[in-house]
């Protein structure tokens, strides 16, 4: 998968108060990039936590779920794309499914 963009991931890991997220955040691209997903079901082999919250939208759990990231996935053209990554209270603050 083609994932758009690791700079917003970056730039949340190196924000002070969120360098825990740093590791757990770089498995989980790395996994991402290698994979050949065509569904939810091939998505939860890797994340088995994983949500579809509609309109493409999908939220990983990270680092035992203190963190949220809220991605768009386009099966068909093999694109993840970052809209959201921060702790679960902030998530908690967000319309995932539209942002």
């Amino acid at each position: 998968m083609k994932i758009v963009s690791h700079r917003k991931l970056r730039e949340f890991y190196e924000t002070k108060g969120h360098a825990d997220s740093r590791i757990a955040i770089e498995w989980w691209y790395d996994i991402v990039e290698k994979a050949e997903w065509k569904n939810l079901s091939d998505i939860k082999v890797d994340f088995p936590t994983t949500d579809y919250v509609g309109n493409q939208h999908y939220v990983f759990n990270i680092r035992g779920n203190k963190y949220r990231l809220v991605v768009v996935i386009k099966f068909t053209i093999s694109y993840v794309y970052i809209r959201f990554v921060g702790t679960h209270a902030e998530y908690d603050k967000i319309g995932c499914s539209t942002i």
